[in-house]
């Protein structure tokens, strides 16, 4: 009986690199698209998350808070602005309690130390502020005014705006107020025609690429009251 001859080869056929190479391209362009996919979408993220309004939103929270939180509760003034004058605004009503808005706001606070001079190093208590900060909107900007107190951004009794010493700084761009609302960007509570030192602001800020609007809502409460 013949014994029949095994032979074994080494290799792949044809049809078995071909199945082989179609399986890797597959898998190739798979990984790629998930690649591509997760780039972009971490793209929009980082774009949603540092786009210009959202970082103007955040700079306007700051500002706002830290300097409403080291100002002078008894010293500060919500004002109407028609043109280059400020007029302080005043409750409508006789009612003892009542929100009053208005289209910026004077904080007042201290920017040098305490008087050396003194053996208790005592703050002067002629001193109600000795420098201001005045939030305002002009022509679609929300800009601080820096400078000193006195003069303060307006006469007491109301004025043109003080532009002399003043060092002014943009905090947001394409910043309007609610037209539905009727009311400026600015508000607080007064009882009996003063203010509680809890200032509020409420402004829109809009992207003008894709006119993505963010409204910005918030307050800040003015701890210092001084003289006591």
């Amino acid at each position: 009986m013949r014994k029949r001859k095994w032979t074994f080869r080494c290799g792949f056929t044809l049809v078995e690199l071909a199945v082989t190479s179609v399986i890797n391209l597959v898998l190739v362009l798979t990984v790629g698209v998930l690649i591509v996919s997760g780039h972009k979408a971490w793209i929009r993220t980082y774009d949603s998350a540092n786009k210009k309004i959202k970082q103007d939103a955040m700079t306007t929270t700051i500002a706002f808070g830290s300097m409403g939180r080291k100002s002078n509760r008894l010293n500060y003034t919500i004002y109407k602005v028609s043109g280059n004058t400020l007029t302080p605004a005043l409750p409508k009503t006789t009612d003892p309690q009542e929100v009053v808005w208005g289209d910026a706001v004077e904080f007042r606070y201290w920017n040098v130390p305490l008087d050396k001079t003194d053996s208790h190093e005592l703050m002067d208590v002629t001193k109600m502020a000795t420098a201001y900060a005045l939030f305002y909107l002009q022509n679609g900007e929300l800009k601080i005014d820096y400078g000193p107190y006195p003069p303060g951004a307006a006469p007491d009794e109301g004025g043109a705006r003080n532009t002399s010493g003043v060092s002014t700084k943009v905090l947001a761009e394409n910043v309007s107020v609610d037209l539905d609302l009727g009311v400026g960007a600015f508000s607080h509570t007064t009882v009996g025609g003063i203010g509680q030192g809890a200032v509020r602001i409420n402004v829109v800020l809009t992207d003008p690429v894709d006119q993505e609007t963010i409204r910005l809502m918030t307050g800040t409460l003015l701890r210092n009251i001084w003289p006591r």
